[in-house]
């Protein structure tokens, strides 16, 4: 018997020395995959100029009772109106009225006094007008949307024309008194 026979022990250590470079190999395959895997997927994130045009804080101090602003959020016009005594009761009165969309004030407005939402026509994405006081308002004082007819009421709410909805609400919470925060 020559010196160079393989002994039992010699197996088992090459098959131990098989397992630790299959274990190894596999290894740093899987840290090569995710080293080319994480900047591919890291790009899909959204940029910081998205992230910062995610939220938009509004300070409701300067608007006077009747009067809306208008501000942008995610690209969309987003319609913030204080609005007046009579707004509110005429707004309270159409919850009853029969509608196509139907939804109640208090559904719309977190606060009484204040509407917030986006300013695009449900029917095909126009922007309503209503928002300056010289702008014609539509029959139910709200807003007009004069490419197809469509009028809102002073709650937002489709009331007269083709448009199928009401006009959206953005998710917006109020911060303080002074302050809502969109998105």
């Amino acid at each position: 018997m020559s010196d160079t026979a393989a002994s039992p022990e010699a197996g088992d250590e090459d098959a131990e020395r098989r397992d630790f470079l299959v274990l190894a190999a596999g290894g740093m395959g899987v840290v090569g995959a995710a080293s080319f895997a994480w900047p591919l997927i890291h790009s899909m994130n959204p940029s910081a100029e998205v992230l910062a045009l995610s939220t938009v804080e509004v300070d409701l101090d300067p608007i006077g009772e009747g009067q809306s602003i208008t501000i942008v959020w995610q690209g969309k016009p987003v319609f913030v109106r204080r609005r007046t005594k009579a707004e509110i009761d005429e707004a309270l009165k159409g919850d009853s009225a029969d509608m196509r969309d139907p939804q109640k004030d208090g559904d719309r407005a977190q606060k009484a006094d204040w509407l917030v939402m986006i300013g695009l026509c449900t029917h095909l994405g126009c922007i309503p007008l209503g928002q300056k006081s010289t702008d014609p308002k539509g029959e139910f004082g709200g807003w007009f949307c004069p490419c197809h007819g469509s009028h809102y009421d002073t709650s937002g709410r489709i009331r007269k024309g083709p448009a199928p909805k009401n006009l959206p609400l953005p998710p917006y919470k109020f911060v303080d008194d002074k302050t809502i925060l969109i998105g």
